[in-house]
């Protein structure tokens, strides 16, 4: 979500056209063009009192701030199996994953998480628990993920996927998830059932796809 802050008519945005290596938040593009405020193009510039580039309108002095967006999913479990949908849109048709998807103003992860299973699959869920926070830093992305259990079994498939299915955990089809942070959320839920010991885990996930990952 973009926020935006109107700088005080006496503060200063620094005049630095140079951000040392060190000070760059990412290396990812500056989305933001036009001010919101005025309509006037952006400058990158580190504001006073900041250590990173930010988009700033020399004209009304608005900062333009870029921020992470969360993802807000849940893995819903029946008799010892879990609720996986098939994908239906781009990216990565065809392939599997638990519901998940960007959260909306005014909701909570938890509503947010319930509602995406909802919308992809139909599926009526109450959250049992946390299950992890996953941090993808190369798309700006946080996954908040929760342990669910179904209300029912009057699924089907959403909009969004080409169909719903409960899977044992032996069935899971490693090679056509969709993408790695659904694996790498997976493989530690497996890894938590096989050893009676749930956990609450945290993990940046890589760029590069697990060495697992679509291996043959």
């Amino acid at each position: 979500m973009t926020r935006v802050f109107q700088i005080m008519e006496h503060a200063q945005v620094s005049r630095s056209t140079i951000c040392p290596p060190k000070l760059r938040s990412t290396t990812l593009p500056n989305n933001i063009k036009y001010c919101a405020q005025c309509g006037n193009l952006v400058e990158e510039k580190i504001p006073l009192g900041e250590t990173l580039l930010r988009a700033v309108c020399p004209s009304c002095r608005t900062i333009h701030y870029e921020n992470p967006k969360i993802v807000a999913g849940s893995i819903p479990e029946w008799d010892g199996k879990i609720l996986l949908c098939r994908r239906a849109i781009e990216p990565r048709l065809g392939l599997w994953t638990f519901p998940a998807g960007f959260m909306e103003l005014g909701e909570s992860t938890e509503e947010a998480a319930a509602r995406e299973t909802l919308e992809e699959a139909h599926a009526e869920i109450s959250i049992h628990s946390l299950f992890g926070i996953f941090s993808l830093p190369h798309v700006s992305q946080v996954y908040v993920v929760y342990r669910a259990h179904l209300q029912n079994l009057n699924f089907k498939p959403g909009p969004e996927s080409l169909d719903v299915q409960l899977i044992s955990l032996a069935d899971i089809p490693w090679k056509d998830l969709a993408f790695p942070v659904i694996h790498e959320s997976l493989t530690r839920y497996v890894n938590d059932i096989q050893a009676a010991t749930p956990q609450t885990h945290s993990a940046v996930v890589p760029t590069q796809k697990p060495p697992s990952f679509y291996s043959s």
